[in-house]
């Protein structure tokens, strides 16, 4: 008997659950699924034999030392500044390792560890990063295989509402941690066009963007993301000439999010003390210069901002209640992107029986027999409910998978990897796409 520890049982793990639960009998894994919230593991895991739910904080060593110690890989869906706490335990414990949060520097500094100790610890294995990375790989490897030299990489991800399910302008639900939505972006992104590097600072991010076309659901929005630069070595493209990756948005999302960027509402490095004083449009107006009393604050920002032209941004900001004079509701000092988070959380729920939806695209851009030829990869895959999402499934069932593979002994390699090898890639698409979760490739003329 294996045994499989989960650490974090929210919004993504749903899915994940049921697969281990589903294979649990066949690969005779015992799985533990371990929250700070009893309630919340005990909900996720309910009727399911052979998984139990329990307590855990990672900082309370002595439990967290137990639970560890007695399984045999983990799975962290903890927050990433969070994995290195589990991960020592690990080391201490020789325990696999799974995450799906990109690898930090923390995180990098136990390779040499974890192999020593024939360890996996495999991060970056859940969506973005995760299946973009196999998927592009895949890719990748194919056209290097027939000679191909790659002159332009080009991939870009977004976890949206479905069509169905889209009822409100902005095109906008949370599918995953609505905080790292509010906070996305910030920093400076680093990217890479016809060999000459860009660097896109968080305040032009909203307003530098492109538009991304999928086959039969229409044009996106592109904004940049993090840092592509590293990742030219993770995927042996040292030397292309463009490599780019980015977040997609429903098409006029980005315009209207930038509002609030210049406003300075994403902010989350002060708090605003006198919150439990203010209605909506008091909080705006606090970030406004002094307004004529006769003059409505659509109009005022509008103004301010000089989008007095485009209606479907006002209505996208009117939309959401940040202009009305109704109680912000909380009682404790806030950031200003706290009280944002707080606002657009009861806005931008998934409400029983809504799906959503992912959406992915790479565009590849190769030389072979003197000839450039261009290849473009596209994913929708769209959520069972609020429950079982796109999201939880394209999260969660890749880590699940790997979880597999490696109890299997079927990974070899050992110490702090990304799925980016075929012993990874190959089986996790292989078994994502019997699942539905399915790239279309297309030659582009």
């Amino acid at each position: 008997m294996k045994n499989i520890l989960l650490l974090g049982a929210g919004r993504s793990a749903s899915s994940l659950i049921r697969y281990l639960h589903a294979n649990a009998a066949q690969e005779q894994w015992s799985v533990t699924v371990a929250d700070a919230s009893l309630d919340l593991a005990q909900a996720k895991t309910q009727g399911l034999t052979g998984v139990t739910a329990v307590a855990f904080d990672i900082n309370d060593t002595e439990t967290s030392e137990k639970l560890i110690a007695a399984a045999d890989l983990v799975i962290s869906m903890l927050p990433a500044f969070i994995h290195p706490k589990a991960a020592v335990l690990c080391l201490k414990h020789q325990k696999h390792l799974i995450t799906a949060s990109y690898v930090s520097a923390e995180m990098k500094g136990f390779e040499a560890e974890a192999k020593a100790k024939n360890l996996v610890f495999l991060n970056e294995c859940g969506l973005d990063p995760g299946i973009d990375h196999m998927s592009a790989m895949q890719v990748i490897d194919e056209i290097h295989a027939k000679g191909g030299k790659m002159l332009s990489f080009k991939s870009y991800c977004g976890g949206l509402v479905a069509p169905e399910s889209d009822n409100n302008p902005w095109g906008y639900k949370f599918s995953w941690n609505p905080r790292n939505v509010i906070l996305a972006g910030q920093g400076t992104v680093k990217y890479l066009i016809d060999n000459q590097y860009k660097y896109l600072p968080y305040h032009r991010l909203f307003a530098e963007t492109e538009c991304v076309e999928i086959e039969g659901f229409g044009k996106f929005d592109a904004y940049a993301n993090r840092d592509s630069l590293s990742y030219r070595q993770v995927y042996g493209l040292d030397n292309i000439p463009t490599i780019l990756r980015g977040t997609l948005r429903k098409a006029g999302y980005c315009e209207a999010w930038n509002i609030f960027v210049q406003l300075g509402i994403t902010d989350d490095s002060y708090l605003i003390e006198n919150i439990a004083e203010m209605t909506y449009a008091d909080f705006i107006m606090s970030f406004l210069p002094k307004k004529n009393p006769q003059t409505p604050l659509t109009m005022h920002l509008a103004s301010v901002f000089q989008c007095i032209s485009s209606a479907e941004i006002i209505r996208k900001i009117k939309w959401t209640g940040i202009l009305d004079e109704t109680p912000i509701g909380l009682t404790q000092p806030a950031t200003p992107a706290q009280v944002l988070q707080h606002l657009l959380e009861q806005k931008w729920k998934l409400e029983a029986g809504d799906k959503d939806m992912i959406v992915m695209q790479h565009q590849f851009e190769y030389e072979q027999n003197g000839q450039t030829k261009q290849i473009h990869s596209s994913l929708v895959t769209i959520g069972q409910d609020e429950t079982y999402t796109a999201m939880a499934d394209t999260v969660g069932l890749p880590l699940g998978i790997a979880a597999k593979l490696i109890l299997q002994d079927k990974i070899k390699a050992r110490g702090v990897l990304v799925p980016v090898s075929q012993e990874f890639y190959k089986p996790i698409l292989a078994e994502l796409a019997s699942m539905g979760i399915v790239f279309q490739e297309k030659e582009i003329h």
